[in-house]
């Protein structure tokens, strides 16, 4: 008889070891995961060194992206006589490039393209930053 207190079986010890490492991976996995999905709190928006922001933050927010391809304005009177078929004429000559706005802000400019059987925007001119911002 003996007592694997007294004999202590190395083959024991490192299953131990492996399935106590495995077990600490499937947590911390789980726990990753579970803070990829929770929304940000109050701590991940203060900024680490005064002046700096959370760019983790920052890749998670939302924006409104959207093509424009020209505008058109018309009278009241004028759209209550718009029916199925009807052609509104837009500001744009065929061929310019379309406007992709970002929360209502033109980022870039570029054309249409299909891809797969969806449209797509190929995009063409880039706004620079500087010019953004004397927009805003």
């Amino acid at each position: 008889m003996t007592d694997e207190k007294e004999n202590p079986n190395p083959e024991n010890d490192e299953a131990k070891a492996v399935a106590e490492a495995a077990e600490h991976e499937e947590v911390a996995a789980v726990e990753a995961a579970h803070e990829e999905d929770a929304e940000p709190s109050l701590e991940d928006f203060k900024p680490t060194m005064p002046g700096n922001i959370n760019p983790e933050v920052l890749q998670n927010i939302v924006v409104n992206l959207s093509i424009e391809v020209g505008r058109a304005q018309i009278k009241i009177k004028d759209l209550m006589r718009l029916t199925q078929g009807s052609v509104v004429e837009l500001d744009r000559i065929a061929g310019e490039p379309l406007d992709l706005l970002v929360n209502n802000s033109v980022v870039a400019q570029g054309e249409i393209v299909l891809v797969n059987d969806r449209y797509g925007v190929r995009l063409t001119r880039v706004v620079p930053s500087s010019e953004r911002l004397k927009l805003i």
